[in-house]
C-alpha cells in the first residue's frame, strides 16, 4: 500500500519509469510517505543511512559505481542543508544525485514552525535544476506537477545533480492507495557533437607544432571509453592524465615532478591545448599552463560551458570527450609522431625510473608505496578511493590504477562516506580500499555507523596527529600557531571507532610493523578491516621534499633534453 499523498505517488512513480532502482533513505517524520513509498516500491532498493552529510557521500558513492541516478530523501530543515558538499562534489563531478527533501506547506515558512526554513534556494548553485512541487486539487495542478518532475528527471539524465523539493500537508501517515497513478513520461535526447566544428579543431591540431591533450577527473566509466581514443594521440602528441582520469593499469607519469625541475622552459610548453575532463590535482601543471600564451585552447564539455582554467581558452566545444577524441584521431592517424612529443615522452620515462627507485624511509609516503606494491601482488581487481590533499599526490605518484576522489570540490569531507557507497554497491564482487588522512577520516568517522557496512571495505588511515600539508607549505612554518590551530593537532586513535563499529583493527608504528600489518590487510577477511598508521608530520613532510630534492639532483632541464642521466 503507498501513501495517500499524490506528489508523492506522482513522483515514486515517474522515479520508476525513469529507471532509477536506488535511493538513500534518512529518517524523519515530514519526508515519511516518500520513505514509505520507495520501500513499497519494488523497483527502488533503499538504504537507510542517519547522518544526512554522510547519506549524500554514501549515494554518491553508489552513483559512481553504476554510473546511474542514485536518489537521497531527507526530511524537512536542516536535514537539507546537511547534503550540501556532497550535492556539490557531485555538481562538479557531473554525477547524477536526485536529492528528494520533504518540505512544509510553504505558508508557514519563517512563521517559527519547527523544521521549516526556505528550502528551494538551499541547493541552488549546485543544481542544474530545481523543482517543488504542487500539492495537486486539479488536473491542471497534476499536470503541473507532473511536468515539474519530468524536467527535473530529464535535466539529472545529461549528468548532473538536481533537488526535487516535496511539500507535505498533515496529516502524514495515511498508507491506503493500493497502486501508484500512470505517469506521462518526457524522454529527452543528448545533442550530437557538431562534427563539424570538432572537424575544423582537429585540423589546428594535427597541424599543430607542439599539440598536447590534457585529462583533468573523469569518472572511471569515460575514462574507460577514452582510451582508444587515446592510443593514437599518445603516440602522436602529448597526453597528459593523472590517475584521476587514466584506467590504463599503468605506472604514474610523474609530470608534477618533472615541472618542479623544467619550470618554464619554453621547450616544454604547448601551442595547441585540447582540455577536457574535471578538476586537475597538480597545481604546478596548471601553472605551467598558464604560462603559454598566444596558444589555442580548446575546452571539451558537455555542457558547453566556458572554463578558462588555464586563462587562455579560444574554443569551447559542446560534447563529450569520448566523441571529440574519435576525430582528433581519425585527423592524426596518418601523421608522423611530433618532436614534442617525443620530448616529453622521454621525459616522462626518465621520471618513472627515478620515482621507481626512491626508497622513502618510514613515513606516510612509504605507507602509500608499500600498499600499491603490496596490492599488486594480492588484489589487482580492487577500487580504490584516496582522500583529497596529501594522501592523493602520494596515490597519483605510486599507484597503477585508476584512482577515485572527490576532486569535485577537494574537500576533506566525504571520502569515507562515498567509498563505502561504492562498497555497498560493489557488494562481494571486489574489494574497496579507502586511503585516508586523519582529520578526514575523524570528520567522517559515522560513514561507519551504517547499517549498510559491507565486509568488502578497508580503511588505510594514514595518522599524524594533524593537517600534515601544512607541514609542507613554505612559510607557514613561520606561524606558531600552524599546528594547534591550523593543522588541528591532536592525538587521537581510531581503534575505538573500530570497536564501537565493530570492524576489525590493525595499527603499525615503523616499517617493520607496517610491512607485517600489509600483508593481514590483504587476507579476506569476515569484517571490515582498517590499518591505522601513525607517522610524524615533520617526518612525512621531509621525505616528500626529499623525493622532489632527488629529481633536482639527478635531472635538469638540459639532461631532460638531452638523454643524460646521472
Amino acid at each position: 500500500m503507498f501513501s495517500n499523498k499524490e506528489n508523492v505517488n506522482m513522483l515514486t512513480e515517474l522515479l520508476t519509469e525513469f529507471g532509477i532502482s536506488k535511493a538513500v533513505v534518512c529518517p524523519g517524520s515530514r519526508n515519511a510517505p516518500i520513505v514509505h513509498n520507495f520501500c513499497e516500491c519494488e523497483a527502488i532498493e533503499c538504504f537507510s543511512v542517519t547522518d544526512e552529510r554522510s547519506a549524500g557521500f554514501f549515494a554518491l558513492g553508489l552513483c559512481m559505481k553504476i554510473n546511474e541516478p542514485v536518489v537521497v530523501c531527507v526530511t524537512s530543515g536542516t536535514a537539507l542543508l546537511n547534503v550540501a558538499p556532497a550535492v556539490a562534489e557531485a555538481y562538479y563531478q557531473n554525477r547524477q544525485l536526485i536529492v528528494v527533501s520533504a518540505d512544509r506547506p510553504r505558508q508557514w515558512i519563517g512563521q517559527q514552525d519547527g523544521q521549516t526554513l526556505p528550502q528551494m534556494e538551499a541547493l541552488s548553485p549546485y543544481v542544474r535544476k530545481r523543482v517543488s512541487l504542487p500539492e495537486p486539487a486539479n488536473d491542471e495542478e497534476r499536470w503541473y506537477c507532473n511536468r515539474l518532475i519530468n524536467e527535473a528527471l530529464s535535466a539529472n539524465r545529461r549528468g548532473c545533480p538536481v533537488h526535487i523539493n516535496v511539500p507535505i500537508s498533515e496529516p502524514l501517515f495515511d498508507f491506503t492507495v493500493n497502486t501508484l497513478p500512470p505517469q506521462r513520461k518526457i524522454t529527452f535526447h543528448e545533442a550530437v557533437i557538431s562534427h563539424e566544428r570538432m572537424t575544423n579543431i582537429a585540423v589546428g591540431f594535427a597541424n599543430a607544432q607542439k599539440p598536447m591533450i590534457v585529462f583533468g577527473q573523469m569518472n572511471v566509466v569515460k575514462a574507460d571509453e577514452a582510451i582508444s581514443g587515446i592510443a593514437i594521440l599518445d603516440t602522436f602528441s602529448v597526453v597528459l592524465r593523472e590517475k584521476t582520469a587514466d584506467n590504463t593499469a599503468g605506472s604514474a607519469q610523474h609530470f608534477d615532478e618533472i615541472l618542479s625541475v623544467i619550470g618554464d622552459d619554453e621547450r616544454y610548453k604547448p601551442d595547441y591545448i585540447v582540455y577536457m575532463g574535471g578538476t586537475i590535482v597538480s597545481k604546478r601543471l596548471k601553472k605551467f599552463l598558464r604560462s603559454c600564451k598566444d596558444v589555442t585552447s580548446v575546452f571539451v564539455d558537455q555542457w558547453g560551458e566556458v572554463c578558462d582554467t588555464f586563462m587562455n581558452l579560444t574554443d569551447v566545444v559542446q560534447g563529450l570527450p569520448e566523441d571529440a577524441l574519435k576525430v582528433l584521431s581519425q585527423a592524426v592517424k596518418n601523421q608522423p609522431p611530433k618532436a614534442f612529443g617525443k620530448l616529453w615522452h622521454d621525459v616522462i620515462v626518465k621520471a618513472r625510473k627515478i620515482a621507481n627507485a626512491y626508497q622513502p624511509s618510514f613515513s606516510q609516503m612509504q605507507a602509500v608505496k608499500l600498499f600499491h606494491e603490496t596490492m599488486r601482488k594480492n588484489d589487482s581487481l580492487a577500487a580504490l578511493f584516496y582522500g583529497n590533499s596529501s594522501p592523493l599526490r602520494l596515490g597519483n605518484i605510486y599507484s597503477h590504477e585508476y584512482l577515485f576522489a572527490n576532486r569535485g570540490t577537494n574537500g576533506i569531507e566525504g571520502t569515507l562516506s562515498t567509498a563505502v557507497g561504492y562498497a555497498t554497491a560493489v557488494r562481494e564482487e571486489r574489494k574497496v580500499y579507502c586511503i585516508i588522512g586523519d582529520l578526514s577520516f575523524f570528520y567522517d568517522r559515522n560513514a561507519l555507523w551504517n547499517r549498510n557496512l559491507t565486509t568488502n571495505v578497508n580503511v588505510l588511515l594514514l595518522n599524524n596527529g594533524g593537517g600534515g600539508i601544512f607541514h609542507q607549505l613554505p612559510g607557514l612554518e613561520k606561524s606558531p600557531h600552524r599546528d594547534t590551530m591550523i593543522s588541528a593537532a591532536h592525538t587521537t586513535s581510531a581503534r575505538g571507532v573500530c570497536r564501537e563499529n565493530d570492524i576489525d583493527y590493525l595499527s603499525a608504528h615503523d616499517e617493520k610493523e607496517l610491512k607485517k600489518a600489509l600483508k593481514a590487510f590483504f587476507r579476506s577477511n569476515e569484517k571490515p578491516l582498517l590499518l591505522e598508521v601513525f607517522t610524524d608530520a615533520e617526518a612525512d613532510a621531509r621525505v616528500v621534499g626529499e623525493y622532489y630534492e632527488l629529481f633536482k639532483r639527478k635531472l635538469s632541464a638540459r639532461r631532460f633534453s638531452s638523454g643524460e642521466d646521472k
